[in-house]
């Protein structure tokens, strides 16, 4: 009895909608604080990013420079798509793929860390950004039943 009242107390507290408003926001700051350390002022991509790519962060058949360019932006974007819920389900693939390009080819050792933001992830692309996304306002009907 005690466990069914905790329950429903919490399920009341936190409604099924804010779970994917959570999620958004919960991948979003890592990658966007991540993006902002490669960055200086509002968008200069600092000459310590460049070397990263060139040495720790090396991409097969990608130049160093466009990799940083490409990471960098992302890392900006992408996030500012989640929080608003903006092409939701384009955003957080995008993010998805460049964890698998992390996974594999820079850091194969943290799958724990990429777990997560894969877990984080999946069900963005599956379900869309849920009922407090501005994908409903722009496309009503974008966003999959969550339940």
């Amino acid at each position: 009895m005690m466990f069914q009242t905790i329950r429903t107390r919490l399920a009341r507290a936190l409604p099924d909608d804010a779970l994917p408003l959570l999620d958004r926001v919960a991948v979003a700051a890592i990658f966007f604080l991540s993006g902002r350390t490669k960055v200086e002022g509002l968008f200069t991509i600092k000459p310590s990013t460049y070397e990263l790519f060139r040495s720790e962060y090396a991409l097969p058949l990608v130049p160093p420079e466009l990799a940083a360019h490409m990471a960098t932006t992302a890392e900006h974007a992408f996030p500012l798509l989640l929080v608003l819920g903006l092409c939701t389900r384009g955003a957080a693939l995008g993010l998805l793929g460049m964890t698998a390009v992390i996974e594999v080819f820079v850091y194969p050792d943290a799958w724990p860390t990429h777990l997560s933001w894969a877990a984080l992830l999946l069900p963005l692309v599956a379900k869309g950004g849920g009922k407090w996304a501005m994908d409903r306002l722009v496309i009503p009907n974008v966003t999959l039943k969550t339940t």
